[in-house]
């Protein structure tokens, strides 16, 4: 079955406001299924990531959402406006990304964002002070009279999201925000998702980068094949899959084979004199493992404790890969159907 958390039961108290809800969206090209009947609900003034394979169905998912496209059969709402009969209150409400700048190359930063404002129906006054104000804020204000086309793909990322947050929306969908650029401005892109998740934004992000998804997001789900096959926490995924192992390595070959002696099904590496111990690497676990050591009278020279990350969730959820173990064996994980 796929994993998930459990969702609060009605006598658990009220559930917190969504930002966005969906229930049952499908949509195809033909022959070809997308998206099979997928749910979500996403928590207001939160980051939500949506992770997936090339062609799992993120960007339609997005696309979707903000009104771009209509789904096959199912129901959304997006900052309390149904996406169906109420397009025009969602598209007020959103901001979205895309995988690749909407910037017009021709004109200045600056310009580009009076543009938006003008697109808004801000007035003139009040768009001036809003693309000012942005400038200031990506850190774009030293370039506001260079075109864009002479920025960078940081720049022209960071110049992109404040042309999203022009209107100021409730729900900013970002599709890959970050694909292409450097660690550098990867880190700054995710400092400004933060800032504005503690200003009361609410985040969709899908992305492909599973350290992104770990560091930003509350919540997370996989999606395979047009279908949601695990959602929950980081912490929550990653102890659904087997392959936590404390890993001991010893000074000496004598205190090496007695430790292996202690453990006899432990993965040996011979040549760092290292044992994997496979299993739970909680506190109590460590304990009792360093007090079966103890007990034998052998010294380890140190240790140190492993446990699977958003790599072998991704591997183990997305098209019927595998996660390898502590022990050096694989599991699968198959959705069943729902």
């Amino acid at each position: 079955m796929p994993i998930s958390l459990p969702e609060p039961r009605p006598g658990d108290g009220p559930l917190p406001p969504a930002a966005v809800s969906a229930v049952g969206l499908r949509k195809s090209y033909g022959d070809k299924t997308v998206l099979d009947g997928i749910d979500l609900r996403i928590r207001a003034g939160s980051v939500f990531a949506l992770l997936g394979p090339n062609g799992a169905g993120k960007t339609t998912t997005v696309q979707i959402l903000s009104t771009l496209i209509a789904a096959d059969e199912g129901q959304a709402q997006v900052a309390g406006h149904d996406i169906t009969t109420s397009p025009a209150g969602v598209r007020a409400a959103i901001g979205v990304t895309g995988q690749f700048s909407a910037l017009d190359d021709l004109l200045t930063a600056e310009e580009n964002l009076l543009l938006m404002a003008d697109l808004l129906h801000l007035g003139r006054r009040e768009g001036r002070f809003r693309a000012k104000e942005l400038m200031e804020r990506f850190d774009i204000a030293d370039a506001a009279g260079k075109r864009a086309a002479t920025f960078s793909g940081g720049m022209r990322r960071r110049l992109d999201l404040a042309m999203t947050l022009v209107g100021d929306p409730q729900v900013i969908f970002l599709d890959e925000p970050t694909t292409g650029l450097d660690p550098r401005s990867r880190r700054t892109m995710w400092e400004t998702v933060r800032s504005l998740v503690a200003g009361g934004t609410t985040v969709f992000l899908t992305t492909q980068y599973l350290e992104e998804a770990d560091q930003l997001a509350d919540r997370i789900a996989v999606l395979d094949n047009g279908r949601i096959v695990a959602e929950g926490s980081a912490a929550h995924l990653k102890a659904q899959i087997p392959g936590s192992h404390v890993r001991l390595r010893f000074t000496g070959a004598a205190e090496f084979e007695r430790a292996a002696g202690v453990f006899p099904d432990a993965v040996r590496d011979e040549e760092a004199l290292a044992l994997r111990v496979a299993g739970d690497a909680g506190l109590d676990a460590l304990r009792a493992l360093i007090d079966r050591l103890d007990a034998a009278g052998v010294g380890a020279a140190d240790f140190s404790v492993h446990t699977p990350d958003l790599d072998d969730v991704f591997l183990a959820l997305t098209g019927g890969g595998t996660a390898t173990t502590g022990a050096g064996t694989s599991h699968h994980l198959k959705e069943t159907p729902r």
